[in-house]
């Protein structure tokens, strides 16, 4: 036996799929605060979509006709995250041969979504906060200040209020971000959504002519309803692919999922020089006690070239904290 298309009602808001009722819940709100120009912080696990929702708000909102721009912020180093935001003049550094245009002038009458801000160091926090304050900025090398008319979403995996109390986020800025905080369910507490976005990306998979999928084994389907997704919808999507990738038929069997859908242990003997990699960052991460600016110097590379390696290695929100966690004092 095997599962078909659910007989379910979906809905696809502005990308997002859902079959889940806590998510249209969720749909609602977000058509309310999109009329608003009030910042919002949207929280929840790697993986849930949280830039989705924030392409949602700016598509839902008066500024839809308006420009839509989104950077992570933990993906650059702090030299390169200013001249991206706020752009920077001919001169204002070595290589600055032109000016450059920053996201907040790009952004001009539309929305700005900045991913990860938990991640931007301390002296960039105090120029976002001044933006946000007066709605104008000054270039890197500049000295008269621009106008800007932007709204500014974020996103962050981490509690604001934990970095606050370590003096990793500045309390100022917490309170303008988040005005109006918007929490994105994990994929496993949303109910009917596992099926309905397998379904899903088995019709976009098919769509590509590698291989036609009618069903999923029922043993397979178990194991995808049980599983706890740490990696969220991102991770699902991934399964999928793997399972097109390796399989052939119409069936998707238990055969094709990925190791850790299947329950196998690691695989034991000579480390391979990717898991030593893996390994080596999970030390530094464990050793930093999760701060990924921290680790990076251990490592001895740039942040951004850590944040590459921990994509590629899946190393992503839930095994960062436990390595955090690790090095914690007891009682």
């Amino acid at each position: 036996m095997y599962h078909t298309a659910p007989g379910i009602e979906i809905q696809d808001f502005h990308g997002i799929i859902t079959a889940s009722e806590e998510m249209r819940r969720l749909f609602e709100i977000i058509r309310r605060v999109a009329r608003a120009r009030a910042p919002v912080l949207i929280r929840g696990e790697s993986g849930t979509g949280k830039e989705l929702v924030a392409r949602a708000l700016h598509a839902c909102s008066p500024r839809a006709a308006g420009p839509f721009r989104a950077i992570n912020c933990a993906t650059l180093t702090p030299e390169l995250l200013a001249s991206t935001l706020f752009g920077h003049v001919r001169g204002a550094f070595t290589g600055a041969i032109r000016d450059r245009i920053g996201l907040f002038a790009q952004a001009y009458g539309g929305t700005l979504f900045l991913d990860e801000i938990a991640e931007m160091p301390l002296g960039l926090q105090a120029r976002l906060l001044r933006v946000i304050q007066e709605q104008s900025f000054v270039p890197v090398g500049g000295v008269e200040p621009i106008k800007t008319n932007i709204r500014i979403l974020s996103a962050t995996h981490q509690a604001l209020r934990d970095l606050v109390a370590v003096r990793r986020f500045r309390e100022d800025l917490m309170y303008r971000v988040r005005v109006v905080p918007l929490f994105l369910p994990p994929l496993a507490a949303r109910e009917g959504d596992i099926a309905a976005l397998t379904w899903r990306f088995i019709e976009t998979f098919n769509q590509e002519g590698l291989r036609r999928v009618i069903g999923v084994d029922e043993a397979a389907m178990r194991r995808l309803l049980a599983y706890p997704w740490p990696g969220n919808v991102r991770e699902l999507k991934n399964v999928i692919e793997h399972a097109f990738a390796i399989g052939e038929g119409e069936i998707i069997t238990c055969d094709e999922l990925t190791p850790e859908l299947r329950g196998e242990a690691p695989e034991r003997g000579v480390e391979t020089a990717e898991s030593q990699e893996r390994r080596r960052l999970l030390d530094a991460l464990e050793a930093s006690q999760g701060r990924k600016g921290e680790a990076a110097e251990r490592l001895n590379i740039s942040r951004s070239t850590l944040w590459r390696k921990l994509r590629e290695h899946g190393i992503v929100g839930t095994k960062i904290a436990r390595a955090a966690r690790r090095t914690q004092p007891k009682g």
